[in-house]
């Protein structure tokens, strides 16, 4: 079976890639199992200093692995230099704060000596998905890799592109052969990866439905996993916001990357005694954002990333306003042209029981929602299956933070968009899954906390 890369900008096929077959799948496992064994007893410096050099490689060749992303998936190009300028700073992060991150910790107990120490688990596999194609791979392969483990990368099949090169960019910082590979490989061989004997854990970027799987075939292998699925993330506005900077914000977290990323702001919660005043402001702007060519650095959205995410998108738009929804501005894809795009959108009106209230609106679309107050506000951003992050905007600290207490979710932002960042944890609860990435606690969750007593 081909693995097809397709320019969502105008449909046409960039390239073909034989997927591995079973045999040379397994191969590649055991090859990785036993790069594994030296690469772990390696010293955090070697492990640190070939980050450093991959941080290197991206940066020198930054603008040339943007517009390959560009072409790949159709993220504007000026996003996409930000996105590998992100990889270098992971990297670098764990390079520098990793080996004390992963320092022996004594506690005493009734022994001579007691400490905990953090040793990598093994091979891990990585099932990641097209829309930060870059990024979401060093997310995780930068700590793992610095812990000691070797890391297996099944990544999206229109991405295989920024696959290879992935791969390509650590082989050329010096990492040894099979400590990081990429398996060109459909989603027909994760269940029996996962079920390998020497894969010893799995991470997932993607959809709750695939999260569910792998956490299903994880469980009944015992292996470790971590999950990051889908958001519907609430972007709650109160009376005494700063509407003008909460507006320039509130389009930004809708918009990037095409209005496609898991923790872009989709339900905006307005309390009534601002609501129609941001509605037009908001409306106002997204109506200005220029669609078009992602490699044209002066537009703001390109397309969708497949023709089908085009077609669900417009499935949910459709039904919502069957359902009552109304189309302030946008609301179709863009005919006119070749390529997957569909026009920036603001549906107001939303109510329980339309896809643009209950689903997770993968694309341009926003959906507004009133509340009566900021009681009301809160119960309408805990009304949803996804718990990832949540943007709350508010003039009184003191309120903002007890209302950040009571979301349900694995990130709060009060008074700004939410964003990934190396040095903070980053993952969530509910159906937007489990475990953590980034920080101190994600350089945790493929390690071995094992305890040593010294009597």
């Amino acid at each position: 079976m081909a693995l097809r890369s397709i320019n969502p900008a105008t449909g046409e096929l960039l390239e073909s890639f034989t997927e591995f077959s079973p045999a040379q799948t397994a191969a590649a496992v055991a090859k990785a199992h036993e790069a594994f064994g030296p690469w772990s007893r390696s010293s955090f410096h070697r492990r640190a200093g070939l980050l450093r050099k991959a941080a290197g490689v991206l940066c020198s060749e930054k603008n040339s692995l943007a517009r390959m992303m560009s072409e790949e998936m159709g993220k504007p190009v000026m996003q996409a230099i930000a996105e590998i300028d992100k990889c270098a700073l992971v990297c670098d992060y764990y390079a520098k704060h990793g080996a004390a991150m992963l320092a022996p910790e004594r506690i005493a107990a009734d022994a001579a000596d007691s400490y905990v120490r953090f040793d990598p688990l093994g091979v891990i596999l990585a099932v990641m998905p097209w829309n930060f194609p870059f990024w979401q791979v060093f997310r995780f392969a930068a700590p793992a890799l610095l812990a000691g483990n070797a890391c297996l990368l099944k990544h999206a099949s229109n991405v295989q592109r920024c696959a290879a090169r992935i791969e390509e960019i650590f082989g050329r910082a010096g990492l040894p052969e099979h400590v990081f590979t990429t398996l060109r490989i459909g989603q027909g061989q994760v269940e029996p990866l996962v079920a390998h004997p020497l894969v010893r854990g799995v991470t997932l970027t993607g959809s709750d439905r695939a999260g569910r799987d792998v956490a299903a075939d994880a469980g009944r292998h015992l292996k470790k996993v971590v999950l990051e699925l889908g958001g519907s993330d609430p972007f709650i506005v109160l009376a005494d916001a700063p509407l003008s900077k909460c507006v320039s914000a509130a389009v930004s977290s809708r918009m990037i990357n095409n209005g496609q990323s898991c923790i872009a702001a989709k339900r905006f919660i307005v309390v009534r005694d601002v609501y129609s005043r941001f509605q037009k402001a908001f409306t106002a702007a997204v109506s200005e954002l220029k669609t078009g060519d992602p490699l044209d650095e002066g537009i703001d959205l390109g397309p969708l990333a497949r023709a089908d995410l085009v077609d669900e998108l417009e499935r949910q738009v459709k039904e919502s306003v069957r359902l009552g929804a109304r189309v302030l501005t946008g609301g179709k894809r863009l005919g006119q042209r070749p390529g997957f795009y569909f026009q920036p959108t603001v549906l107001a009106d939303v109510a329980p029981g339309m896809p643009a209230y209950g689903e997770e609106l993968f694309g341009p679309v926003a959906a507004l929602i009133t509340a009566d107050d900021e009681e009301d506000a809160l119960r309408i951003a805990n009304d949803t299956a996804f718990g990832l992050g949540a943007s709350l905007w508010s003039g009184d600290r003191a309120r903002a933070e007890k209302m950040a207490a009571a979301i349900e979710a694995g990130t709060v932002f009060i008074n700004g968009m939410v964003k990934s960042d190396p040095r903070l944890p980053f993952g969530g609860v509910k159906m937007s899954g489990f475990g953590r990435e980034l920080s101190s606690y994600g350089i945790k969750e493929f390690v071995n906390i094992k305890t040593v007593v010294i009597s």
